[in-house]
């Protein structure tokens, strides 16, 4: 099983942390470098090959990591000349992966079974297996259905449920080869593609622990949370 993790963006909303670290590389708990969480819960879950898609401030990563081997994993690297976006970076380095593959962002913080996203993508055949989360986002505003000038509905401070994207793809070689290399091209950019050419993609919902640690609110509750939660984020650890 291979995965290629994106770690390749600046950490914009992440200063003043990033100012002179890539943010895969800021540490959680005050201790472990989030790309190194990520990278021990691959190898635990059976993965042994990981490219890392490096940019910004991309050799500080590969002193860090290295090949892997500390981890029992093997790690290569590729590089961004330019910012290529989310998927961008996997097209470019295509004949390097397998025929199924998973791509997850390098600055998340989960205990998401990897190996089950990768092997329900594997089974079900689809050309692309979106792990989601449930979230609710309530309104503290009265929510007003206008048309026109006419108030034609109304809902008092709304909670609305959402399905999200956690970051974390299960692709296919298939899927991707029609896409040029070297141009950027995002998640975004895929998924509205695949929907109008009629080719669907799949949810896998996860229910446990996680955050996205691009933000500085939730990168503050990950340091609150991780020694509750260390021995589910680093089994074996």
């Amino acid at each position: 099983m291979h995965a290629v993790v994106l770690a390749g963006g600046r950490g914009t909303r992440l200063r003043p942390f990033t100012s002179s670290l890539p943010k895969t590389l800021v540490p959680i708990g005050g201790e472990t470098p989030v790309i190194e969480i990520v990278l021990r819960q691959l190898a635990h879950h059976g993965f042994r090959r990981v490219t890392i898609a490096i940019g910004h401030l991309g050799p500080l990563i590969q002193e860090v990591v290295g090949d892997g081997s500390q981890w029992g994993i093997e790690v290569d690297y590729s590089t961004e000349e330019r910012a290529l976006s989310t998927i961008g970076p996997v097209i470019q380095i295509l004949d390097r992966l397998p025929d199924h593959f998973l791509v997850l962002n390098g600055d998340i913080l989960t205990d998401l079974d990897y190996a089950a996203l990768w092997s329900a993508h594997v089974t079900s055949g689809a050309p692309l297996t979106i792990a989601t989360f449930h979230r609710t986002v309530a309104v503290d505003f009265g929510v007003l259905e206008v048309d026109g000038v006419e108030v034609i509905g109304f809902r008092e401070k709304p909670i609305l449920d959402y399905a999200v994207s956690m970051g974390v793809y299960g692709l296919s070689r298939a899927t991707l080869a029609a896409y040029p290399a070297g141009k950027p091209f995002g998640f975004d950019e895929l998924v509205l593609d695949l929907l109008r050419r009629g080719l669907r993609p799949r949810s896998h919902r996860f229910d446990g622990y996680w955050l996205d640690i691009g933000r500085l609110q939730d990168y503050e509750q990950a340091n609150a949370d991780f020694g509750r939660l260390r021995a589910r984020l680093l089994p074996g650890g």
